[in-house]
Protein backbone atom coordinates (compact mmCIF):
# COMPACT_ATOMS: atom_id res chain seq x y z
CA UNK A 1 0.00 0.00 0.00
CA UNK A 2 1.15 3.45 -1.25
CA UNK A 3 0.75 6.69 0.98
CA UNK A 4 -2.19 7.71 -1.88
CA UNK A 5 -4.03 5.18 -1.30
CA UNK A 6 -5.27 6.61 1.57
CA UNK A 7 -7.14 8.96 0.06
CA UNK A 8 -8.19 6.79 -2.50
CA UNK A 9 -9.83 4.52 0.39
CA UNK A 10 -11.71 7.21 1.94
CA UNK A 11 -12.83 8.51 -1.30
CA UNK A 12 -14.21 5.25 -2.34
CA UNK A 13 -16.00 4.58 1.54
CA UNK A 14 -17.05 8.33 2.14
CA UNK A 15 -17.39 9.87 -1.85
CA UNK A 16 -19.79 12.58 -0.55
CA UNK A 17 -18.28 13.87 2.17
CA UNK A 18 -16.56 17.20 1.89
CA UNK A 19 -12.54 16.86 1.22
CA UNK A 20 -12.24 20.94 0.73
CA UNK A 21 -13.65 23.96 1.95
CA UNK A 22 -12.25 27.29 0.09
CA UNK A 23 -14.10 30.16 0.62
CA UNK A 24 -17.69 29.47 -0.43
CA UNK A 25 -17.11 26.55 -2.49
CA UNK A 26 -16.72 23.05 -1.40
CA UNK A 27 -15.27 19.36 -2.69
CA UNK A 28 -16.22 16.36 -2.04
CA UNK A 29 -14.11 13.40 -1.91
CA UNK A 30 -15.67 12.15 -5.12
CA UNK A 31 -14.75 15.16 -7.23
CA UNK A 32 -11.61 15.80 -5.85
CA UNK A 33 -10.50 11.92 -6.46
CA UNK A 34 -11.66 12.25 -10.20
CA UNK A 35 -9.43 15.45 -10.48
CA UNK A 36 -6.26 13.99 -8.96
CA UNK A 37 -6.88 10.73 -11.07
CA UNK A 38 -7.05 12.41 -14.32
CA UNK A 39 -4.23 14.95 -13.73
CA UNK A 40 -2.01 12.09 -12.74
CA UNK A 41 -3.24 10.59 -16.05
CA UNK A 42 -2.00 13.32 -17.95
CA UNK A 43 1.08 13.26 -16.05
CA UNK A 44 2.12 10.22 -17.30
CA UNK A 45 1.06 10.64 -20.81
CA UNK A 46 3.95 13.76 -20.82
CA UNK A 47 6.20 11.58 -18.85
CA UNK A 48 5.65 8.08 -18.82
CA UNK A 49 8.91 7.37 -16.72
CA UNK A 50 7.87 6.05 -13.61
CA UNK A 51 10.08 7.71 -10.63
CA UNK A 52 10.28 11.22 -12.16
CA UNK A 53 10.24 14.65 -10.36
CA UNK A 54 7.21 16.62 -10.61
CA UNK A 55 7.81 19.92 -8.78
CA UNK A 56 5.02 21.76 -7.44
CA UNK A 57 5.70 25.58 -6.97
CA UNK A 58 2.24 27.55 -5.54
CA UNK A 59 1.26 29.06 -2.36
CA UNK A 60 -1.50 27.02 -0.47
CA UNK A 61 -4.37 26.54 -3.25
CA UNK A 62 -6.35 24.03 -4.49
CA UNK A 63 -4.44 23.63 -7.43
CA UNK A 64 -1.45 22.81 -5.13
CA UNK A 65 -3.23 20.02 -3.73
CA UNK A 66 -4.39 18.64 -7.01
CA UNK A 67 -1.12 18.76 -8.45
CA UNK A 68 0.27 17.57 -4.64
CA UNK A 69 -1.90 14.04 -4.56
CA UNK A 70 -1.46 13.60 -8.77
CA UNK A 71 2.08 13.35 -8.16
CA UNK A 72 1.58 10.62 -5.99
CA UNK A 73 -1.08 8.77 -7.57
CA UNK A 74 1.10 9.02 -10.72
CA UNK A 75 4.09 7.12 -9.42
CA UNK A 76 6.56 10.14 -9.41
CA UNK A 77 8.43 12.05 -7.01
CA UNK A 78 7.65 15.43 -5.45
CA UNK A 79 10.32 18.26 -4.83
CA UNK A 80 8.61 20.65 -3.17
CA UNK A 81 9.18 24.43 -4.02
CA UNK A 82 8.30 26.75 -1.35
CA UNK A 83 7.37 30.30 -2.37
CA UNK A 84 8.82 31.74 0.49
CA UNK A 85 12.27 30.90 -0.53
CA UNK A 86 14.32 32.89 -2.43
CA UNK A 87 14.64 32.62 -6.35
CA UNK A 88 18.19 31.58 -6.49
CA UNK A 89 17.70 28.48 -3.94
CA UNK A 90 14.69 27.69 -5.89
CA UNK A 91 16.40 27.58 -9.61
CA UNK A 92 19.49 26.26 -7.68
CA UNK A 93 16.94 23.12 -6.48
CA UNK A 94 15.66 22.54 -10.11
CA UNK A 95 19.23 22.40 -11.45
CA UNK A 96 19.80 19.68 -8.94
CA UNK A 97 16.22 17.86 -9.23
CA UNK A 98 16.13 18.21 -12.82
CA UNK A 99 12.16 17.84 -12.72
CA UNK A 100 10.27 16.56 -15.78
CA UNK A 101 6.96 18.49 -15.01
CA UNK A 102 6.77 21.43 -13.49
CA UNK A 103 3.39 22.76 -11.68
CA UNK A 104 3.23 26.65 -11.05
CA UNK A 105 0.19 29.01 -9.84
CA UNK A 106 0.06 32.00 -12.17
CA UNK A 107 1.62 33.86 -8.92
CA UNK A 108 4.77 31.72 -9.02
CA UNK A 109 5.09 30.67 -12.83
CA UNK A 110 7.47 33.92 -13.96
CA UNK A 111 9.81 33.30 -11.00
CA UNK A 112 11.63 30.36 -12.43
CA UNK A 113 13.40 28.92 -15.32
CA UNK A 114 12.22 25.43 -15.72
CA UNK A 115 14.97 24.38 -17.88
CA UNK A 116 13.57 21.67 -19.72
CA UNK A 117 10.24 21.04 -17.71
CA UNK A 118 7.12 20.66 -18.90
CA UNK A 119 5.16 23.89 -17.20
CA UNK A 120 1.80 22.73 -16.08
CA UNK A 121 -0.43 25.95 -15.34
CA UNK A 122 -2.26 25.78 -11.78
CA UNK A 123 -4.22 29.07 -10.54
CA UNK A 124 -4.24 31.02 -13.52
CA UNK A 125 -5.23 33.89 -11.25
CA UNK A 126 -1.61 36.25 -11.29
CA UNK A 127 -0.51 35.01 -14.54
CA UNK A 128 1.81 37.25 -16.78
CA UNK A 129 2.02 34.46 -19.83
CA UNK A 130 -0.31 31.16 -20.21
CA UNK A 131 1.66 27.96 -21.19
CA UNK A 132 0.42 25.63 -23.53
CA UNK A 133 -0.64 23.39 -21.13
CA UNK A 134 -3.17 23.69 -17.65
CA UNK A 135 -4.33 21.95 -15.17
CA UNK A 136 -8.29 22.49 -15.73
CA UNK A 137 -7.43 22.06 -19.38
CA UNK A 138 -5.67 18.48 -18.85
CA UNK A 139 -8.25 17.49 -16.23
CA UNK A 140 -10.63 17.94 -18.97
CA UNK A 141 -8.77 16.38 -21.28
CA UNK A 142 -8.24 13.19 -19.36
CA UNK A 143 -11.74 13.03 -17.44
CA UNK A 144 -12.64 9.65 -16.70
CA UNK A 145 -9.11 8.38 -16.79
CA UNK A 146 -7.41 6.37 -14.32
CA UNK A 147 -2.97 6.67 -13.96
CA UNK A 148 -1.39 3.27 -14.34
CA UNK A 149 -0.40 1.63 -11.45
CA UNK A 150 3.61 1.19 -11.44
CA UNK A 151 5.49 -2.07 -9.65
CA UNK A 152 7.68 0.45 -7.01
CA UNK A 153 9.34 -0.58 -3.90
CA UNK A 154 8.19 1.00 -0.72
CA UNK A 155 12.25 2.08 -0.76
CA UNK A 156 11.26 3.68 -3.90
CA UNK A 157 10.94 7.87 -3.39
CA UNK A 158 7.79 9.48 -2.49
CA UNK A 159 9.42 12.95 -2.25
CA UNK A 160 12.70 15.31 -2.21
CA UNK A 161 12.53 18.13 0.33
CA UNK A 162 15.38 20.52 0.83
CA UNK A 163 16.28 21.60 4.30
CA UNK A 164 15.92 25.16 4.91
CA UNK A 165 19.23 26.10 4.89
CA UNK A 166 19.57 28.25 7.70
CA UNK A 167 22.69 25.95 8.74
CA UNK A 168 24.33 25.76 5.80
CA UNK A 169 24.01 24.95 1.89
CA UNK A 170 20.19 22.99 1.89
CA UNK A 171 20.53 19.01 0.92
CA UNK A 172 17.67 17.38 -0.81
CA UNK A 173 16.13 14.57 1.63
CA UNK A 174 15.07 11.42 0.32
CA UNK A 175 11.24 10.49 1.68
CA UNK A 176 10.38 7.33 0.55
CA UNK A 177 7.31 5.67 0.62
CA UNK A 178 8.04 3.74 3.65
CA UNK A 179 9.01 7.22 5.32
CA UNK A 180 5.67 8.24 4.33
CA UNK A 181 3.12 5.22 5.70
CA UNK A 182 5.04 5.61 8.98
CA UNK A 183 4.46 9.19 9.06
CA UNK A 184 0.92 8.90 8.58
CA UNK A 185 0.44 6.16 10.87
CA UNK A 186 2.17 7.77 13.27
CA UNK A 187 0.07 10.75 12.86
CA UNK A 188 -3.45 9.08 13.33
CA UNK A 189 -1.96 7.34 16.32
CA UNK A 190 -0.79 10.19 18.11
CA UNK A 191 -3.42 12.93 17.33
CA UNK A 192 -6.05 10.50 17.09
CA UNK A 193 -7.47 12.36 13.98
CA UNK A 194 -11.11 11.84 12.65
CA UNK A 195 -13.69 12.58 10.00
CA UNK A 196 -14.88 15.32 12.08
CA UNK A 197 -11.56 17.18 11.67
CA UNK A 198 -11.32 20.89 10.23
CA UNK A 199 -7.50 21.07 9.04
CA UNK A 200 -6.82 24.91 8.41
CA UNK A 201 -3.96 25.28 6.01
CA UNK A 202 -2.57 28.29 7.83
CA UNK A 203 1.16 27.76 7.39
CA UNK A 204 3.02 25.96 4.38
CA UNK A 205 2.06 23.08 2.40
CA UNK A 206 5.48 22.18 1.97
CA UNK A 207 6.47 22.27 5.19
CA UNK A 208 4.77 21.46 8.60
CA UNK A 209 0.71 21.68 6.80
CA UNK A 210 1.71 19.24 4.16
CA UNK A 211 2.61 16.66 7.15
CA UNK A 212 -1.33 16.89 8.57
CA UNK A 213 -2.94 16.80 5.28
CA UNK A 214 -2.83 12.81 4.22
CA UNK A 215 -3.23 11.49 7.81
CA UNK A 216 -6.63 13.76 7.76
CA UNK A 217 -7.85 13.06 4.47
CA UNK A 218 -7.02 9.12 5.37
CA UNK A 219 -9.44 9.52 8.30
CA UNK A 220 -12.04 11.40 5.68
CA UNK A 221 -11.33 15.03 7.45
CA UNK A 222 -11.64 18.36 5.43
CA UNK A 223 -9.03 20.57 4.48
CA UNK A 224 -9.72 24.57 4.66
CA UNK A 225 -8.04 26.43 3.03
CA UNK A 226 -7.84 30.36 3.80
CA UNK A 227 -5.88 33.50 2.34
CA UNK A 228 -2.89 34.95 3.43
CA UNK A 229 -2.68 33.58 7.17
CA UNK A 230 -2.26 36.67 9.77
CA UNK A 231 -2.73 36.14 13.32
CA UNK A 232 -6.07 37.80 12.78
CA UNK A 233 -7.11 36.31 9.58
CA UNK A 234 -6.27 32.31 11.46
CA UNK A 235 -7.81 33.69 14.72
CA UNK A 236 -11.45 34.57 12.08
CA UNK A 237 -10.70 31.40 10.30
CA UNK A 238 -10.61 29.18 13.24
CA UNK A 239 -14.11 31.11 14.37
CA UNK A 240 -15.62 30.75 10.77
CA UNK A 241 -14.99 27.46 10.11
CA UNK A 242 -15.32 25.54 13.19
CA UNK A 243 -11.27 24.34 12.84
CA UNK A 244 -10.71 21.34 15.44
CA UNK A 245 -6.60 21.22 13.68
CA UNK A 246 -4.23 23.89 13.42
CA UNK A 247 -0.40 23.96 12.80
CA UNK A 248 1.75 27.42 13.74
CA UNK A 249 5.18 28.08 14.12
CA UNK A 250 5.90 29.46 18.00
CA UNK A 251 6.34 32.93 16.56
CA UNK A 252 2.81 32.81 15.16
CA UNK A 253 1.55 31.88 18.19
CA UNK A 254 3.40 34.86 19.93
CA UNK A 255 1.87 37.12 17.61
CA UNK A 256 -1.52 35.65 18.05
CA UNK A 257 -1.10 35.94 21.60
CA UNK A 258 -0.82 39.78 21.22
CA UNK A 259 -3.99 40.34 18.90
CA UNK A 260 -6.47 42.72 20.82
CA UNK A 261 -9.39 41.21 21.02
CA UNK A 262 -8.02 38.01 21.85
CA UNK A 263 -10.23 37.07 25.10
CA UNK A 264 -13.45 37.51 23.46
CA UNK A 265 -12.60 35.09 20.46
CA UNK A 266 -14.53 31.46 20.47
CA UNK A 267 -11.87 29.03 20.31
CA UNK A 268 -14.00 26.10 21.64
CA UNK A 269 -13.73 24.15 18.52
CA UNK A 270 -9.81 23.12 18.74
CA UNK A 271 -8.87 20.00 19.25
CA UNK A 272 -5.50 19.85 17.61
CA UNK A 273 -3.06 23.33 17.96
CA UNK A 274 0.10 22.17 17.23
CA UNK A 275 2.74 23.87 17.52
CA UNK A 276 6.14 22.79 15.48
CA UNK A 277 9.03 23.96 13.74
CA UNK A 278 10.33 25.15 16.77
CA UNK A 279 10.41 24.96 20.37
CA UNK A 280 8.13 27.29 22.33
CA UNK A 281 8.95 28.76 25.59
CA UNK A 282 7.18 27.14 28.68
CA UNK A 283 5.84 30.72 29.49
CA UNK A 284 3.76 30.92 26.46
CA UNK A 285 2.87 27.14 26.79
CA UNK A 286 1.47 28.01 30.52
CA UNK A 287 -0.07 31.38 29.08
CA UNK A 288 -1.36 29.78 25.41
CA UNK A 289 -3.12 26.40 27.17
CA UNK A 290 -6.63 27.86 28.21
CA UNK A 291 -6.60 30.41 25.38
CA UNK A 292 -6.34 27.71 22.69
CA UNK A 293 -9.29 25.32 24.51
CA UNK A 294 -6.82 23.39 26.54
CA UNK A 295 -5.57 21.77 22.61
CA UNK A 296 -2.25 23.37 22.78
CA UNK A 297 0.37 19.90 21.58
CA UNK A 298 3.48 19.74 20.07
CA UNK A 299 5.86 16.97 17.82
CA UNK A 300 9.28 16.81 16.98
CA UNK A 301 10.98 15.88 13.62
CA UNK A 302 13.11 17.04 11.06
CA UNK A 303 13.26 16.61 7.10
CA UNK A 304 15.24 13.94 7.54
CA UNK A 305 12.80 12.36 10.11
CA UNK A 306 9.06 13.98 9.58
CA UNK A 307 7.30 15.72 12.14
CA UNK A 308 6.04 13.01 14.02
CA UNK A 309 8.91 11.31 15.92
CA UNK A 310 8.21 12.64 19.18
CA UNK A 311 4.83 13.82 20.31
CA UNK A 312 3.00 15.82 23.32
CA UNK A 313 -0.78 15.76 23.44
CA UNK A 314 -2.91 18.26 25.36
CA UNK A 315 -3.51 16.41 28.65
CA UNK A 316 0.82 16.27 28.67
CA UNK A 317 0.93 19.64 29.23
CA UNK A 318 -1.64 19.74 32.06
CA UNK A 319 1.60 18.39 34.06
CA UNK A 320 3.91 20.99 34.93
CA UNK A 321 7.34 19.19 34.52
CA UNK A 322 6.95 18.96 30.95
CA UNK A 323 6.21 22.63 29.79
CA UNK A 324 9.33 22.61 28.43
CA UNK A 325 9.58 19.10 27.03
CA UNK A 326 8.60 18.15 23.27
CA UNK A 327 6.79 14.29 24.02
CA UNK A 328 7.82 10.77 24.01
CA UNK A 329 8.74 9.11 21.10
CA UNK A 330 5.63 7.86 18.91
CA UNK A 331 4.80 4.75 16.85
CA UNK A 332 7.48 2.87 15.30
CA UNK A 333 10.25 5.17 15.95
CA UNK A 334 13.22 4.88 18.80
CA UNK A 335 14.81 8.25 20.61
CA UNK A 336 17.56 7.89 22.63
CA UNK A 337 20.30 10.32 23.30
CA UNK A 338 24.11 9.25 22.92
CA UNK A 339 27.86 10.75 23.56
CA UNK A 340 29.74 11.36 21.52
CA UNK A 341 31.47 8.09 21.73
CA UNK A 342 28.27 6.17 19.91
CA UNK A 343 27.14 5.05 23.42
CA UNK A 344 23.74 5.11 23.97
CA UNK A 345 23.07 6.64 27.48
CA UNK A 346 20.54 6.44 30.59
CA UNK A 347 17.62 8.29 31.72
CA UNK A 348 18.75 12.38 32.41
CA UNK A 349 22.03 12.20 30.95
CA UNK A 350 22.74 14.69 28.02
CA UNK A 351 23.74 14.06 24.58
CA UNK A 352 22.62 13.94 21.18
CA UNK A 353 18.81 12.86 20.39
CA UNK A 354 19.32 9.80 17.69
CA UNK A 355 16.55 8.51 16.01
CA UNK A 356 16.17 5.21 14.05
CA UNK A 357 13.57 3.61 12.33
CA UNK A 358 11.13 3.41 9.09
CA UNK A 359 10.41 7.41 9.39
CA UNK A 360 13.89 8.12 8.97
CA UNK A 361 14.99 9.41 5.49
CA UNK A 362 16.94 6.91 2.86
CA UNK A 363 19.49 9.45 2.48
CA UNK A 364 20.29 12.90 0.68
CA UNK A 365 19.99 13.34 -2.54
CA UNK A 366 23.15 12.40 -4.81
CA UNK A 367 25.14 13.37 -1.38
CA UNK A 368 26.29 9.91 -0.19
CA UNK A 369 28.97 11.80 2.02
CA UNK A 370 26.59 13.71 3.74
CA UNK A 371 24.12 10.64 4.34
CA UNK A 372 27.28 8.79 5.89
CA UNK A 373 27.66 11.65 8.32
CA UNK A 374 24.58 11.75 9.35
CA UNK A 375 22.99 8.26 9.86
CA UNK A 376 25.55 6.17 11.61
CA UNK A 377 24.93 2.32 12.15
CA UNK A 378 21.34 3.32 11.01
CA UNK A 379 20.47 5.82 13.52
CA UNK A 380 20.31 9.53 12.63
CA UNK A 381 22.02 11.92 14.51
CA UNK A 382 19.55 14.75 14.40
CA UNK A 383 22.34 17.66 15.62
CA UNK A 384 20.00 18.44 18.84
CA UNK A 385 21.70 18.34 22.07
CA UNK A 386 18.57 17.38 25.04
CA UNK A 387 17.88 14.76 27.77
CA UNK A 388 14.74 12.04 28.23
CA UNK A 389 13.87 11.66 31.75
CA UNK A 390 12.45 8.63 33.24
CA UNK A 391 9.09 8.62 32.28
CA UNK A 392 10.27 8.40 28.32
CA UNK A 393 9.72 12.92 28.18
CA UNK A 394 12.61 14.19 25.37
CA UNK A 395 13.68 17.87 26.47
CA UNK A 396 15.16 19.50 23.84
CA UNK A 397 18.05 21.81 24.68
CA UNK A 398 19.59 23.34 21.48
CA UNK A 399 21.41 22.50 18.54
CA UNK A 400 24.71 21.14 19.45
CA UNK A 401 26.57 24.08 17.16
CA UNK A 402 24.24 27.01 19.18
CA UNK A 403 25.70 25.80 22.88
CA UNK A 404 27.77 28.90 24.15
CA UNK A 405 30.99 27.66 25.91
CA UNK A 406 31.55 30.68 28.61
CA UNK A 407 34.32 30.55 30.82
CA UNK A 408 34.40 26.73 30.95
CA UNK A 409 30.97 26.35 31.00
CA UNK A 410 27.89 25.18 28.92
CA UNK A 411 25.13 27.66 28.15
CA UNK A 412 22.26 26.39 25.92
CA UNK A 413 20.52 29.38 24.70
CA UNK A 414 17.17 28.32 24.99
CA UNK A 415 17.84 28.28 28.88
CA UNK A 416 18.16 31.96 28.33
CA UNK A 417 15.40 32.68 26.06
CA UNK A 418 12.93 30.74 28.65
CA UNK A 419 13.86 33.11 30.98
CA UNK A 420 14.38 36.19 28.82
CA UNK A 421 11.09 35.80 27.31
CA UNK A 422 9.28 36.00 30.33
CA UNK A 423 10.25 39.78 30.30
CA UNK A 424 7.05 41.60 30.19
CA UNK A 425 8.07 43.75 27.39
CA UNK A 426 9.70 41.10 25.50
CA UNK A 427 7.46 39.21 22.66
CA UNK A 428 10.68 37.14 20.70
CA UNK A 429 14.27 36.85 21.58
CA UNK A 430 17.16 34.76 20.36
CA UNK A 431 20.21 33.96 22.34
CA UNK A 432 23.63 33.56 20.67
CA UNK A 433 27.45 33.43 21.21
CA UNK A 434 29.83 35.87 20.51
CA UNK A 435 33.71 36.18 20.58
CA UNK A 436 35.19 37.67 23.79
CA UNK A 437 38.74 37.88 24.60
CA UNK A 438 38.18 37.24 28.61
CA UNK A 439 35.16 34.76 28.11
CA UNK A 440 35.71 33.03 25.18
CA UNK A 441 32.04 33.24 24.18
CA UNK A 442 30.04 35.75 25.54
CA UNK A 443 26.67 35.64 26.22
CA UNK A 444 24.31 38.27 23.99
CA UNK A 445 20.56 38.94 23.49
CA UNK A 446 18.80 40.06 20.27
CA UNK A 447 14.73 41.07 21.23
CA UNK A 448 11.60 42.18 19.59
CA UNK A 449 9.70 44.48 22.16
CA UNK A 450 5.66 44.06 22.38
CA UNK A 451 4.37 47.11 20.70
CA UNK A 452 4.68 50.33 23.23
CA UNK A 453 6.50 48.84 25.21
CA UNK A 454 10.30 50.01 26.40
CA UNK A 455 12.83 48.47 28.19
CA UNK A 456 16.50 49.07 28.42
CA UNK A 457 19.41 46.94 28.39
CA UNK A 458 20.42 47.13 31.95
CA UNK A 459 16.72 46.16 33.19
CA UNK A 460 16.08 43.33 30.99
CA UNK A 461 20.17 41.83 32.06
CA UNK A 462 19.50 42.59 35.41
CA UNK A 463 16.39 40.57 34.80
CA UNK A 464 17.61 37.07 33.66
CA UNK A 465 20.29 37.29 36.20
CA UNK A 466 18.23 37.70 39.02
CA UNK A 467 16.62 34.46 37.65
CA UNK A 468 19.51 32.59 36.57
CA UNK A 469 22.87 32.09 37.17
CA UNK A 470 24.97 35.01 36.10
CA UNK A 471 27.11 33.11 33.79
CA UNK A 472 24.11 32.70 31.81
CA UNK A 473 22.65 36.13 31.57
CA UNK A 474 23.62 38.27 28.56
CA UNK A 475 26.35 40.39 28.55
CA UNK A 476 24.81 42.53 25.88
CA UNK A 477 21.21 42.94 24.63
CA UNK A 478 20.56 44.31 20.90
CA UNK A 479 16.93 45.95 20.05
CA UNK A 480 15.28 45.16 17.01
CA UNK A 481 12.03 45.76 15.08
CA UNK A 482 12.09 41.95 13.11
CA UNK A 483 13.93 39.23 14.46
CA UNK A 484 14.60 37.54 10.67
CA UNK A 485 13.13 34.53 9.93
CA UNK A 486 12.97 32.02 7.93
CA UNK A 487 10.46 31.67 4.69
CA UNK A 488 8.30 29.10 7.52
CA UNK A 489 8.16 32.16 10.12
CA UNK A 490 11.28 29.87 12.67
CA UNK A 491 13.39 32.91 14.07
CA UNK A 492 17.20 32.51 12.66
CA UNK A 493 19.81 32.33 15.51
CA UNK A 494 22.76 32.77 13.47
CA UNK A 495 21.39 35.26 10.36
CA UNK A 496 20.42 37.35 14.21
CA UNK A 497 23.85 37.19 15.82
CA UNK A 498 25.34 38.64 12.00
CA UNK A 499 22.87 41.60 12.43
CA UNK A 500 25.06 42.05 15.56
CA UNK A 501 27.97 40.49 15.39
CA UNK A 502 30.65 41.98 13.02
Amino acid sequence: MFPVDNFFRRAQRNPDSTAVIDGARTIAYTDLAGRVNALAAAYQAIDPKPQSRVAVFAYNTVSHLIAWLATMASGKTWVALNPRNGNEELQRILAVTEPSILVADGDCIDRLDPKGATVILGKEEGATRKPERTMDALIRAYEGHRPARYTLSLDDLQAIKFTGGSSGIPKGVMQSYRVWNTYIASMIASFEFDAQDRHLLAAPMTHGVGTLMMPILAQGGTQVFMGPAKPASILDAIERHRITTVFLPPTVVYMMLAEPGLAARDLTSLRHAIVGGAAIRPDVVRKAIPIFNNALETCYGQTEAPQIAICLRAQDWQDARNLASTGRATLLTQVEVMDGQGRILPPGAMGEIVLKGDLVMKGYFNRPEETAKTIIDGWLHTGDVGVIDERGFVFIKDRIRDVIITGGFNVYPSDVEAVLGTHPAVRECVVFGAPDDKWGEAVQAAVELHDGSNADETAIIAFVKSRLDSVKAPKRVHFTDHLPRSPVGKVLRREAKAMFIS
